[in-house]
């Protein structure tokens, strides 16, 4: 792969210009998606697993929040395992980051006559990637047991993009973790945060089963707001709201951890 890449990069003389940015990013896209392809814990955590949480939340509890609101628990528990694959596919993409940084992978390509940018501009772009597949994949067994979208066209393609963003977000938190420290069991930590924010969303339960002193919590949370806003695209439900808030959360975490995530991957590439 490095021979490669060091062979399809033209000249070195242009190695800075936008064109090589596009060219390069590309590249290294394709090599990372090969990668997350070909490793099973990624796929497990991407594919798999998000599949079988859907068709578990639906045979387990489907049936009682439906008789509980008298509306069908899929328009929720899609999103929400929408959402979830995106997250953990962050977190197996962070552990693979840490594993390259230790092999030295990182700095080799830092040697090579790349695009500096490519490195993180390829990941955010293999990240999208990642997370729109998983969804689709989603939204297929969503489709199987009875899930529809009823607000046009335009609100299903607006569907897609809530967890592209939100995905994207939280892969710069676990990015910004992943470059700065050795262990995967912090990155893989964060899957409690993960697991924490799903069951106490609006996609595992309607807001009103929480007790009254937790519900400003659940409803204001990351997940409940980006949950209610695909809802919202998907069936029916307020849109402006909790869309506004999903974007607000993401840019959020984005101000946050882009700059360190950047610097620290510069110094990973160049340990």
């Amino acid at each position: 792969m490095m021979s490669l890449l060091a062979a399809r990069t033209g000249d070195t003389a242009g190695e800075t210009s936008p064109a090589a940015l596009i060219r390069h990013t590309l590249i290294q896209t394709q090599r990372l998606l090969l990668r997350w392809a070909r490793n099973p814990i990624t796929l497990f955590e991407t594919l798999l697993i998000p599949c079988l949480l859907l068709i578990m939340l639906d045979i387990v509890v489907g049936g009682q929040i439906e008789r509980f609101t008298g509306e069908d628990a899929l328009y929720g528990s899609v999103p929400m395992v929408a959402l979830v694959g995106a997250l953990s596919g962050a977190v197996a993409g962070g552990v693979l980051l840490g594993r390259e940084r230790d092999a030295g992978l990182l700095a080799r390509f830092w040697v090579l006559p790349v695009h500096r940018a490519s490195g993180l501009a390829s990941r955010i772009l293999a990240e999208g990637c990642r997370i729109l597949l998983g969804t689709i994949a989603v939204l297929i067994v969503g489709f199987l047991l009875g899930f529809r979208f009823h607000q046009g066209p335009l609100a299903a393609l607006a569907f897609f993009f809530v967890p592209v963003i939100f995905g994207l977000a939280f892969a710069t938190i676990v990015t910004a973790v992943a470059v700065y420290t050795a262990k995967a069991s912090l990155v893989e930590g964060i899957t409690i945060l993960t697991s924490l924010m799903m069951f106490f969303s609006t996609g595992f339960v309607p807001l009103v089963a929480f007790p009254t002193w937790i519900q400003p919590v659940v409803r204001n949370q990351p997940m409940s707001v980006a949950v209610d806003a695909m809802r919202g695209l998907a069936d029916q439900g307020p849109i402006a709201r909790p869309l506004t808030m999903t974007l607000l959360w993401s840019a959020g975490a984005v101000l946050l951890f882009a700059i360190p995530a950047a610097i620290g991957f510069r110094r990973a590439s160049r340990r």
